[in-house]
């Protein structure tokens, strides 16, 4: 396929700041409709989804769904998720080639935990599936849940339907490693043809980039932790095991912590033992990591002292620092792709245009990636027209140039063919100190494929 800009972006470039019509926001239980009352589809009829949006003329032909956890602590991040969507829809005009296309909003949490939910998320896919107007979805944030629908959608009658994830990062979606199970990731393709793709780089490239920046900040021996019975956990702490010595970085332990635990004393001093210049913490600060940074400090010392600190993106948020408090201070965390600051051309005018919504709150980290993915819709649905198996085939190969996350091509396995990571640094916030791109040979031995 060849080299094309986003028409949506041009469209976006070229509004500059004129008023954006028909605004919604874009939540579950909405119930805004069309800006002339003409719309006739009714949208995805679901107790999951709110109402189905649209901004164009006449009625939608078909409809993108976002599926994201839109209750408790991700409400917020999903909101601006959505308004990412509903920012690039607009400015192509709720149109792509020939397709006028609605929005509707849906929900995989449940209310009692906020968090995604696998029932949810495979009665979500059949509703998908079964409306033959949905003709593509933004989503999902967990990995988990899509590893739930991508099956359930790549057999639906009619076509798969294609799904571009702007956050899920789990490496066996797309590409096969060590940590693999249930055959996956071919098991998710029952018809054999593939229907994901991601816009952000997946865990191996983020193992390799943390690799990549101890070796540069001479950083030699790492010891390596991670959160107890957790699959995500260990396969987060496997990539970079697995790319620490092609690397140039010696692992001194492995060991697992026990979220329950009230203290990690005996354990910071059981690694004490091996002289490491380093922890990598692999897991998630909701697994007690506020009091797990704590200890580090209190039997190892400052994060910028004689033994860092390091974390992929389970860490990378504000609320370690405020559970870890002062201990937080030096430690190191990493994320896919770029921090909204540090977007280039287009990505920086995308985010200046979402702050708008956002009251100006800063703009969480995903929220640029929700419009690249539904961007990157309308750039197959131009390609290929509204069949939607034809759209999902057209995800493979496209070259983006000057989108709203940079410029990348979608590889045959739905990844990207370029792995920025974003380093950061703990303050009284998290501040981005510089972008990391690992080498694919190192991105390979993290996947633990030589």
């Amino acid at each position: 396929m060849g080299e094309r800009v986003s028409k949506a972006m041009k469209l976006l470039l070229g509004l500059g700041a004129l008023a954006i019509v028909a605004m919604v926001v874009v939540a579950c239980g909405s119930s805004d409709d069309s800006s002339d009352g003409s719309n006739t589809m009714a949208g995805v009829s679901t107790d999951t989804c709110g109402k189905m949006n649209y901004g164009g003329d006449g009625s939608p032909d078909a409809l993108i769904v976002s599926d994201l956890p839109l209750q408790g602590d991700s409400a917020d991040r999903s909101k601006q998720m959505n308004d990412a969507v509903t920012q690039v829809l607009e400015s192509a005009g709720w149109k792509s080639g020939d397709t006028t296309i609605g929005f509707q909003a849906c929900d995989d949490s449940l209310a009692d935990t906020g968090l995604w939910d696998e029932q949810t998320c495979k009665d979500n896919a059949t509703a998908y599936a079964e409306d033959k107007s949905v003709i593509g979805v933004v989503g999902t944030y967990n990995s988990g849940c899509a590893q739930a629908m991508i099956p359930i959608l790549n057999e639906a009658d009619g076509g798969a339907v294609p799904m571009v994830s702007p956050g899920n990062t789990a490496i066996c979606l797309t590409e096969s490693a060590d940590t693999c199970t249930d055959g996956t990731p071919d098991s998710l393709y029952p018809s054999g043809d593939r229907n994901y793709a991601r816009v952000v780089p997946n865990d191996a490239a983020q193992g390799a980039g943390l690799v990549t920046y101890a070796v540069e900040n001479g950083v030699k021996r790492v010891a390596v932790l991670y959160a107890a019975d957790d699959d995500t956990s260990y396969g987060q702490a496997q990539t970079f095991i697995n790319a620490s010595k092609p690397g140039g970085v010696t692992v001194t332990e492995q060991l697992e912590w026990d979220p329950e635990a009230k203290n990690y004393t005996a354990l910071m001093n059981k690694v004490k033992k091996s002289n490491p210049d380093a922890i990598l913490l692999a897991g998630l600060t909701e697994q007690n990591g506020g009091q797990l940074i704590k200890d580090k400090v209190s039997v190892l010392g400052p994060n910028d002292g004689e033994v860092g600190l390091m974390a992929p993106d389970g860490f990378a948020q504000q609320s370690t620092i405020d559970e870890a408090g002062a201990a937080s201070a030096g430690m190191i965390a990493s994320v896919p792709g770029r921090t909204p600051e540090l977007l280039p051309g287009t990505g920086k005018q995308f985010v200046n245009q979402l702050k708008s919504k956002t009251g100006n709150q800063p703009v969480e980290l995903y929220a640029p990636y929700a419009g690249q993915a539904a961007q990157v819709l309308l750039d197959a649905i131009d390609s290929a027209g509204n069949e939607r198996g034809a759209v999902a085939s057209a995800l493979y190969g496209m070259k983006i140039t000057d989108g709203i996350t940079g410029s990348f091509t979608i590889t045959d396995t739905g990844d990207l063919d370029v792995s920025p990571i974003t380093i950061s640094k703990a303050g009284t916030e998290f501040e981005p100190v510089e972008v990391v791109e690992p080498k694919a040979k190192l991105i390979n031995a993290a996947r633990g494929q030589s």
